[in-house]
């Protein structure tokens, strides 16, 4: 099962370096967009249906505002568009799973606040609380935010403060899934085999928001 991994594409879906490897899934974990705006989401929505995959996965990041406000609306967009053309194909988690071909799959959209942005939470338990919702058991879990020192740094070169969160780390290392992908903080961008789980920033943009990063592709 071939699986294709992106996020934080930010409406520069057109502009990217190279084309989204085909594949049998494809993931999104979230900020296809710049403010969440309904015309934002249908483009985004519209691009994502015309990929080949077979199955498409998306949640929510900071960025994609109208998934908090408006969770109907935003669904709706993401499939059929601002004038209800085409077909739903996509898969939208929010604290929910799915299973395709036999994989398991959980999406969380929720990251430690961050400025004013969309599904902020406090750290500690707040947090924690939508971790504690994991179950174990999964093949990939899907999250915007990374987890405390694992690809959480603007400039891993620089060494530049981890800005992951400490409960999701504590809730992967519970439930091991195999695969972990995230993005959000793009300068984190690539892989990292831990015991368990191999987890994937799977960022497009860079810190300058430029979409230089590839996709990354991973047989499952």
């Amino acid at each position: 099962m071939r699986v294709v991994f992106i996020s934080d594409t930010h409406d520069l879906h057109d502009r990217m370096r190279v084309p989204v490897p085909d594949g049998d899934i494809l993931i999104h974990a979230g900020d296809a967009t710049g403010r969440g705006r309904m015309h934002e989401i249908a483009a985004a929505g519209a691009w994502l249906r015309n990929l080949p995959h077979k199955h498409k996965i998306f949640i929510a990041g900071n960025h994609d505002w109208l998934f908090e406000n408006n969770p109907t609306l935003a669904m709706s967009l993401l499939n059929k568009g601002i004038l209800g053309e085409g077909e739903g194909q996509i898969v939208y988690l929010q604290d929910s799973g799915t299973e395709i071909e036999g994989l398991k799959i959980y999406g969380s959209p929720w990251q430690p606040r961050f400025f004013d942005w969309a599904f902020n939470l406090d750290r500690g338990d707040a947090i924690k609380a939508k971790w504690d919702l994991i179950p174990e058991g999964l093949d990939i879990l899907i999250t915007h935010g990374p987890p405390m020192g694992i690809q959480d740094q603007i400039s891993p070169v620089l060494g530049s403060d981890h800005l992951g969160c400490e409960e999701l780390l504590k809730a992967v290392e519970r439930v091991k899934p195999k695969v972990h992908v995230f993005g959000h903080i793009h300068g984190g961008y690539g892989k990292t085999q831990g015991v368990d789980t191999l987890f994937l920033n799977a960022a497009i943009c860079d810190e300058a928001y430029k979409p230089i990063h590839e996709p990354i592709v991973i047989d499952l």
